[in-house]
């Protein structure tokens, strides 16, 4: 399953950029969808995560970026305001559901760039 994600770029300090991943129409009983980034000799680490209504963020990230979903495009988004140096990383898209069997499903990444 691919999961197709977009957005990245390169921005100054202090700008914004907005990601957005969409799942395959085939996926049903989507649960919960996130963003997860990774920079350079770092681990992958979650970055936000909707999920029933339900968000919740990253320390680091709480207050500038806000994570949506659109269900019906099966569609989850990522608004990054107030971007500084160390948010930039590959950003990853997660869909996460399923009823009696699960799935975890991965986008390819987008790299986010933070530089003046």
């Amino acid at each position: 399953v691919q999961l197709q994600a977009s957005g990245g770029g390169l921005v100054q300090p202090g700008g914004s950029l907005s990601l957005s991943c969409a799942a395959p129409g085939s996926i049903v009983a989507i649960n919960a969808m996130g963003w997860y980034h990774q920079a350079p000799g770092k681990q992958r680490e979650l970055v936000a995560e909707i999920a029933s209504g339900n968000t919740n963020y990253a320390d680091s990230v709480r207050g500038r970026f806000t994570i949506s979903r659109d269900n019906a495009k099966k569609t989850v988004y990522l608004q990054m305001n107030s971007l500084k140096p160390e948010d930039s990383a590959v950003y990853y898209c997660n869909v996460r559901g399923g009823i009696w069997k699960k799935y975890d499903y991965w986008g390819q990444g987008t790299l986010v760039t933070v530089s003046s």
